[in-house]
């Protein structure tokens, strides 16, 4: 048979025109994202790669302290307690355990860098699966009032890196949906669906230096608990920073880092922002859901507002309508502590830049905060002290 009937044979025409099959497309192409789906996810939504993450990435930071606090739990009894909050959550638990006096209860943190509450959401739901293993969640947030800023957390993609190894598919479209702007809720929504393409910088930087990475991740498995559980914050501080506000300029003491200044000019010296709602309703929606979580447990939700800075900025400068964290107060198992608790913190001799404390601060922040914990809870065991 000659190659011109051969290829008449396999390929029906009409007049001399190939004939396509759209069924057969059609399913070629399923098949094909079937196995790309499979594929992703037999290597994103297991083990194989997410315990190899670099522990210096945001997506591995988060798996890191996930291992550290899945490890704890065995061996940390009934009444056991676990912190949530960004950078500026200064709770260091070694402080209040080497105390002579002990609260009965054991706190741990789950804190991350850069992190928010929608991350915090996802990190607790893994965490306790049942929603009943914990005493108390407490929260560090920034205000117990709702100020929009320069910086927007319900557009941050950021958060897809936080989240992405506890998403679930059905996860995909509701974490999408918590985006703002649609550009972004698109790449969120593909990162979920297919983690490999949120991942793609990390599985490239992987593959240039394999061994590199193993014995990196190898290292951070067998330290970082300890490293993080030691430690020792840095002493520096902002002793002698001046603010002039009508001005919204600093005077700096010598010897202030270039970083130190940046903070208080990031931090602290802006004008109020327009105010669009927006904070209130990504702090009311994430906040709310862990509180929603716990409704019917036996886990009190603990909220505390953090010191402020070294220096805090006059009200006028404050432009709030609205106030998400005390509309969660309302819940029965929602307690907020007062907002003033930690104003005695609020001094630049206890701050190493305009927005963390340094190693006095978090020494006090640490035990001030133990103890009112312990003391909303009363005894363990006992009745709450609320």
């Amino acid at each position: 048979m000659r190659s011109s009937d051969m290829a008449t044979a396999v390929t029906p025409t009409v007049a001399g025109t190939p004939v396509f099959r759209p069924r057969r497309i059609a399913l070629t192409l399923f098949i094909a994202c079937l196995g790309l789906f499979g594929l992703d996810a037999l290597l994103f939504r297991t083990q194989i790669y997410m315990q190899i993450l670099e522990p210096d990435s945001s997506a591995g930071l988060v798996e890191l302290i996930m291992w550290r606090e899945e490890r704890a739990q065995p061996t940390a009894g009934d009444n056991l307690i676990e912190t949530l909050g960004n950078s500026r959550m200064g709770f260091l638990p070694k402080i209040v355990d080497q105390r002579p006096h002990q609260t009965g209860y054991a706190i741990r943190t789950a804190g991350a860098a850069g992190s928010d509450p929608r991350a915090w959401y996802y990190m607790l739901r893994e965490l306790d699966p049942t929603a009943r293993r914990y005493r108390a969640i407490v929260i560090g947030v920034d205000d117990y009032d709702d100020e929009d800023g320069a910086f927007h957390a319900d557009d941050d993609l950021g958060a897809l890196h936080y989240c992405i190894g506890r998403l679930r598919l059905g996860d995909a479209l509701e974490f999408a949906q918590s985006f703002y702007t649609p550009s972004h809720q698109w790449e969120a929504f593909r990162g979920a669906v297919l983690k490999g393409i949120a991942l793609q910088s990390d599985i490239q930087a992987f593959l240039s230096h394999p061994f590199k990475r193993l014995a990196y991740v190898r290292l951070c498995h067998k330290g970082w608990a300890n490293w993080t559980y030691d430690y020792i914050e840095s002493s520096r501080s902002m002793a002698g920073l001046q603010i002039d506000w009508s001005t919204l300029t600093a005077v700096y003491p010598p010897g202030m880092t270039d970083e130190q200044k940046a903070s208080v000019r990031g931090w602290l010296l802006h004008e109020a922002n327009p105010q669009t709602g927006r904070q209130h309703h990504f702090m009311r929606t994430w906040l709310g859901r862990i509180a929603g979580r716990y409704r019917n447990s036996r886990t009190t939700v603990i909220l505390f507002r953090l010191p402020r800075g070294p220096i805090t900025r006059p009200p006028y400068l404050v432009k709030k309508l609205t106030s998400s964290v005390r509309e969660l107060a309302s819940l029965p198992n929602v307690v907020l502590v007062n907002e003033h608790f930690f104003d005695d913190l609020e001094h630049p001799e206890l701050f190493k830049d305009a927005m963390h404390l340094n190693r006095a601060g978090v020494g006090r922040f640490s035990e001030m905060m133990a103890d009112e914990v312990a003391r909303i809870l009363g005894p363990p065991g006992g009745q709450s002290a609320q």
